[in-house]
């Protein structure tokens, strides 16, 4: 049995089912305070994220936490406060305090480099080192790929250049999509219209999109959030500029409701389940095989979930040959 519960190898498939079924009929549960006292280790991670209700960091905490409990671990969480002068080297100490086997950074706003001694595997998922550990591990949701891809959808259209609102540069999110963004029109050899900045808000959206809308030569869009993008599409129809006929908005996240608005938006989809599994996969190798080096990890899909906000630029006036 215990060879079942600890996923070892060279157990036939057949055989696994079986003692999983009697496990099941029983009520077994696997005694990890047992195991703990046996292997050194508690089987608990500890995850650092901000405390914050906003789409990203909220989807992908909950696939962190379903990543952990379907490794066999447990799960501990710390939240931080923006500008909470403790931040992540508080979250880490309690974590270390409370016995964690390994911590998954999950923080999304640059609070600079912490202070902190920490002799278990670090995960920063969707941000870089911010001190270092035992071991480091990085693993993201490849934002500027999907800035990127967003972009690039934008201009496979026909439209000329994209112009960006961007979300707040304190978070490493918005720096990535801006990066993405800039990097799908210079390659492709377009002009970089200057940055409009919001605050992920529909409210700062809407702000941008009055001042994008005052200028005729503006056919598309690309909102590092979908939240800004339905306030964008709503300052740019108050301003009688038609979308997708005038200006094609696309947005970033695929939250729930972006296929209700009007017109339904075109976004590209956050990755969360795949970044946090991926992310996992490395964490929990780098527990049970300390000594073994650990790749890099994977990129996870590029998926544009094409909608009815975005269409081919409009057509050039056409002018009668008075001669």
């Amino acid at each position: 049995m215990s060879r079942v519960f600890n996923d070892e190898p060279y157990v036939a498939p057949a055989v696994r089912q079986r003692v999983l079924d009697a496990a099941k009929t029983l009520g077994y549960r696997r005694n990890n305070a047992a195991r703990a006292l046996a292997s050194g280790r508690t089987h608990t991670i500890g995850v650092v994220t901000l405390g914050t209700a906003g789409y990203g960091p909220a989807s992908l905490l909950v696939s962190i936490e379903r990543a952990v409990r379907d490794a066999g671990y447990a799960l501990r969480l710390v939240s931080t406060l923006d500008a909470d002068p403790a931040g992540i080297a508080g979250g880490v100490q309690s974590l270390l305090e409370q016995g964690v086997d390994g911590i998954v950074i999950s923080e999304p706003i640059d609070e600079g480099a912490a202070s902190v001694g920490v002799d278990v595997p670090v995960l920063f998922l969707g941000a870089p080192p911010a001190f270092t550990a035992a071991q480091t591990l990085t693993a993201g949701t490849g934002a500027v790929l999907l800035a990127r891809a967003a972009t690039d959808h934008l201009l496979d259209l026909g439209h000329t250049t994209v112009h960006h609102i961007a979300g707040p540069q304190r978070w490493y999110a918005a720096r990535e999509r801006l990066a993405g963004w800039r990097q799908a029109l210079e390659e492709r050899g377009r002009g970089t219209p200057p940055v409009s900045y919001g605050d992920w808000s529909a409210a700062s959206g809407y702000a941008a999109g009055r001042e994008l809308a005052r200028d005729s030569g503006v056919t598309a869009v690309f909102a590092a959030g979908d939240e800004m993008a339905i306030g964008l599409i709503r300052a740019l129809l108050e301003a009688g500029r038609r979308v997708p006929e005038d200006v094609s908005v696309i947005g970033f996240d695929d939250m729930p409701v972006a296929a209700y608005v009007t017109p339904p938006l075109t976004t590209v989809r956050q990755p969360f389940e795949a970044a946090a599994r991926e992310g996992l996969k490395l964490l929990v190798r780098a527990i049970e095989e300390p000594d073994v080096d650990i790749p890099p990890a994977a990129d996870p899909p590029v998926d544009v979930v094409a909608r009815a906000s975005t269409a081919p630029p409009p057509a050039r006036p056409q002018y009668l040959d008075s001669t």
